[in-house]
């Protein structure tokens, strides 16, 4: 076995082991920063995947990535709920969303869990069954096509076992991510569950064992609770957000960045009249401030794209006109003029072995005199015996 799997292995260990044994804060704030960046590369490697099984360790990955979020929450509530500290990365989240009103972190952390909960988890999963299930109803078709195209000598054995394995890792993949977006949905679940513990479990320790006021324990562990739920919910909402790209990505030639900026700036006339309307708006009480720059910035552009297209389809223009030039130059070919009926013969896959001289050359000769006789009577007549 190579390095990157052992390093695997250990590492779902590891995750197993966090659930259990407590872990400094240091430590603590060091993996957060780590899930996060996970998340990340994750999200940025679903932009740029032109199909969906270029990334089809996204199920399991997303199963570990889960996991691993837990494992986080869990050892982040043993050390608020035992310390009153989680590490300064908890801590300054918590800082920087609550800005000293823990209503509006609370809200803040809600809002989050019913974009990923509702709209984005829920949309993916609903993508993924509908995927699959359609996955599932051509599998017939796309087995006859291969074969089809086997039969006909288009493609060889080895390229129709290919599609084949390509169709059945399709089914697979698509399967795989109706069970696994089930994962994003529990981990939603579970994180507000932890954040209520972590609220009123540390309020009740804070005052009955450690001897605090009311205010100054509702304080410090509402903004760990919320600190604690928003580091979560961030690398939630990006896998989140990864599991919807890839479960919508249909094939193409290009990265989900090209795709789109070829498609939406197709469009140039369009792109003028948005920035009309939005200049239009600038004229009510919302006024020029925020509605002039986007609307020049959509001006400009449509324009720009506007004057590119036109030229590039003069160049074409003139590429097509010069190609007629050339070939109008160049000496007729004459048999474009002869009026030849087309003849067609067709063998079936398991006489292309016979063509070869090299292995059945008796066997060829047999077939060479009928094809010789098939030509002979189609434009001579009868062939003399």
């Amino acid at each position: 076995m190579k390095t990157r799997d052992y390093i695997v292995m250990i590492g779902v260990v590891l995750i197993v082991m966090m659930l259990i044994i407590p872990l400094p804060a240091s430590l603590l704030s060091f993996l957060i920063i780590m899930n996060i960046s996970i998340a990340l590369v994750i999200l940025l490697v679903t932009l740029n995947v032109t199909e969906s099984l270029e990334f089809s360790v996204f199920p399991s990955l997303l199963l570990i990535m889960t996991l691993f979020r837990i494992a986080l929450n869990v050892s982040t509530t043993r050390l608020i709920l035992t310390e009153g500290n989680a590490g300064r990365v908890i801590e300054a989240f918590g800082q920087f969303v609550v800005e000293g009103n823990i209503i509006v972190g609370l809200v803040v952390f809600l809002i989050l869990i019913v974009v990923q909960f509702i709209v984005i988890t829920k949309g993916a999963e609903r993508v993924a069954e509908v995927a699959a299930r359609f996955t599932l109803d051509a599998m017939p078709g796309k087995q006859m096509s291969i074969d089809a195209d086997m039969n006909a000598g288009l493609i060889d054995d080895q390229e129709a076992k290919r599609r084949r394995e390509k169709i059945t890792r399709e089914a697979d993949f698509y399967g795989a991510m109706d069970g696994a977006s089930k994962f994003v949905k529990g981990d939603a679940i579970a994180s507000m569950i932890i954040v209520a513990i972590n609220l009123i479990v540390g309020m009740i320790i804070g005052v009955a064992q450690q001897g605090m006021d009311l205010a100054d324990a509702a304080q410090n562990f509402s903004l760990l609770s919320v600190g604690d739920g928003i580091v979560s919910q961030i690398p939630a909402l990006l896998i989140s957000t990864a599991t919807g790209i890839i479960v919508t990505r249909s094939s193409s030639e290009n990265n989900m960045g090209k795709e789109v900026s070829q498609q939406l700036l197709s469009y140039p006339m369009m792109l003028i009249i948005a920035g009309a309307v939005i200049f239009i708006l600038g004229l009510t009480p919302i006024g020029m401030l925020a509605t002039f720059p986007i609307a020049l910035l959509l001006i400009i552009s449509g324009f720009v794209l506007r004057s590119r297209r036109k030229t590039n389809e003069q160049d074409l223009v003139e590429k097509e006109d010069q190609k007629a030039e050339d070939s109008f130059k160049s000496p007729e070919n004459v048999l474009s003029l002869l009026h030849m009926d087309p003849v067609e013969f067709e063998f079936g896959y398991a006489l292309v072995p016979l063509a070869d001289n090299t292995e059945a050359t008796e066997k060829v000769q047999p077939i060479h005199w009928a094809v010789e006789c098939l030509i002979h009577q189609t434009f001579n007549g009868p062939f003399p015996l």
